[in-house]
């Protein structure tokens, strides 16, 4: 989904209705966030979303490894603030670079460090950066997709306090197989505290009980 500054155009009716919202305008969204997006939501990338593809991954590295270490150390905070006294506009463009950074973040992390402890390691940042996102005004006006990658963070995290509070936003969601991605991601959490096939890369010994669950089909993600 390529982003636009002006979706009252007709050349952006296209990207209107993805948005499902009235009037959006990016025009003082980071240039660096913006390529994020735009990266992201192209729909020739979806089918790499949560698919290991070398070719991909090589991509992000190259489009994107400097964000990712300067989002690491929280240096992409400005992508959350505009200039803009509109004050939907204004909201819009905050969310929008939140999500940008949850994105580098959260999914980028897992692209650029695949079976390592960084992939992971960014993980805290990203639920905080989420937290804020659901709070800020016209969250709601957001399209599915972007609705989606802002609370991922909390199918990652390994707190069973965080999947309790926010498995409603994926039950609001209308996405029924993000729902039921959360809701396996929510039982392992309730039965094991903790994700087994992560312990490998974390340096965690596994108990009995995690070497056996690990031996099932579909029980690592």
């Amino acid at each position: 989904m390529s982003l636009s500054t002006d979706y009252s155009s007709s050349a952006s009716q296209a990207n209107l209705s993805q948005l499902d919202s009235k009037n959006i305008n990016v025009e003082y969204l980071d240039a660096e966030a913006r390529a994020v997006l735009d990266f992201w939501f192209d729909q020739d990338n979806e089918p790499y979303w949560f698919a290991q593809n070398d070719n991909f991954d090589k991509q992000i590295k190259a489009k994107f490894g400097k964000i990712w270490q300067a989002a690491k150390h929280g240096e992409c905070a400005p992508w959350r603030w505009s200039d803009n006294h509109n004050d939907v506009n204004s909201s819009i463009t905050n969310l929008a670079g939140r999500l940008a950074e949850i994105i580098v973040l959260d999914q980028f992390s897992r692209n650029l460090c695949r079976e390592q402890a960084c992939a992971f390691a960014q993980d805290g940042m990203a639920v905080a950066l989420a937290q804020e996102a659901i709070a800020q005004p016209h969250f709601e006006t957001l399209p599915m997709e972007w609705h989606k990658f802002t609370i991922m963070p909390f199918m990652h995290s390994e707190s069973a306090v965080i999947h309790k509070r926010y498995l409603p936003l994926f039950e609001q969601l209308n996405d029924p197989t993000t729902l039921d991605f959360e809701r396996r991601h929510k039982d392992i959490i309730d039965e094991f505290g903790r994700y087994p096939h992560r312990n490998e890369a974390l340096g965690r010994e596994s108990t009995a009980e995690e070497d056996a669950f690990l031996q099932q089909p579909n029980s690592s993600f």
